[in-house]
């Protein structure tokens, strides 16, 4: 099973789930983001630090070229748990862009905005870290006045409002109301919403859920024209039903072949003290109470 990670970006590289995030949590639904108008970017930036070069990456990162904005560059960033210096991280991610705007090369062309998004996945509690540099900076009041402060633009979506929720129009739909519905309710209830992007969202049900019967059921539901989360779930359940049947019969069959063995074992011990009867060497009821037998029953077994 793949980290979530990983899962994240799997889903989120497509345009019409990331227009779909930019529209919703940054222009309230309205459709401002065509996803034609989205191009991938590197994710990977390099920094020199103490005479070394570094790399960085962000999660996902696309430019948006739109009539009145020349380029804007987008970057997501997936948290499932709470990062204490995300500020940091960010203010690197978004300053390495505006470093590679301010070289030779790129001097003389149009300057453009860069925004990070920091998508919160988490549901069990609210990101509890902070939002702003002054929030991790140790900074001397004298000198505050000239320290320029940075916050990040944190979503938290399990805690968004539930007709935020319903806004979006993607799969990324699927996934932000698994999470509220898991914050609420600690159960999730799946509607007959048609599922774009399959594997990339089975595969990522499958790591936040800990449940890779989610991945199991990519192969069964290829070439499908139509696929919603009900179905999927019904599927899930067979599967666990299936799974359920084949542990039962092996179980039944290791028990049948231990009690064999118990049984093998006991009728050898029966022969041997049947012998020592034969011989004159035990009583009948002397062997019979060494098998755990009535006299009776051993006598019978003896003949």
């Amino acid at each position: 099973m793949q980290d979530k990670d990983v899962t994240e970006k799997m889903l989120e590289k497509y345009n019409d789930v990331f227009a779909d995030i930019l529209n919703v949590l940054l222009f309230g639904g309205r459709n401002v983001v065509d996803e034609a108008a989205l191009k991938d970017a590197l994710p990977m930036s390099m920094l020199k630090i103490d005479g070394r070069v570094r790399s960085q990456e962000r999660d996902i990162a696309k430019y948006w070229h739109k009539n009145k904005i020349n380029v804007a560059l987008f970057g997501l960033e997936n948290q499932t748990t709470a990062n204490k210096i995300m500020p940091l991280r960010v203010f690197g991610y978004d300053g390495a862009e505006y470093v590679k705007q301010s070289r030779k090369e790129n001097i003389d062309k149009a300057k453009y905005p860069v925004i990070t998004l920091v998508l919160y996945l988490g549901y069990e509690k609210r990101w509890n870290y902070p939002k702003t540099l002054f929030e991790i900076l140790d900074i001397d009041e004298e000198i505050k006045p000239y320290v320029n402060d940075f916050k990040i633009n944190l979503f938290e979506i399990a805690y968004l409002d539930k007709e935020k929720i319903d806004l979006f129009k993607s799969d990324f739909r699927i996934l932000a109301d698994y999470l509220y519905q898991m914050r609420k309710n600690r159960d999730y209830i799946a509607d007959e919403t048609a599922i774009a992007h399959v594997e990339e969202l089975l595969t990522l049900m499958s790591v936040m859920t800990g449940d890779n019967r989610f991945e199991e059921t990519i192969n069964e539901l290829k070439g499908k024209e139509k696929v919603n989360m009900c179905e999927v779930l019904d599927r899930v359940e067979a599967r666990g039903i299936e799974k359920g049947i084949e542990r039962g019969i092996e179980k039944g069959i290791e028990k049948g072949i231990e009690k064999g063995r118990v049984v093998g074992r006991q009728e050898g011990v029966i022969s041997i003290l049947a012998s020592l009867v034969n011989d004159g060497i035990l009583s009948i009821d002397e062997a019979a109470v060494r098998a755990n037998m009535s006299a009776e029953d051993f006598e019978k077994f003896i003949k």
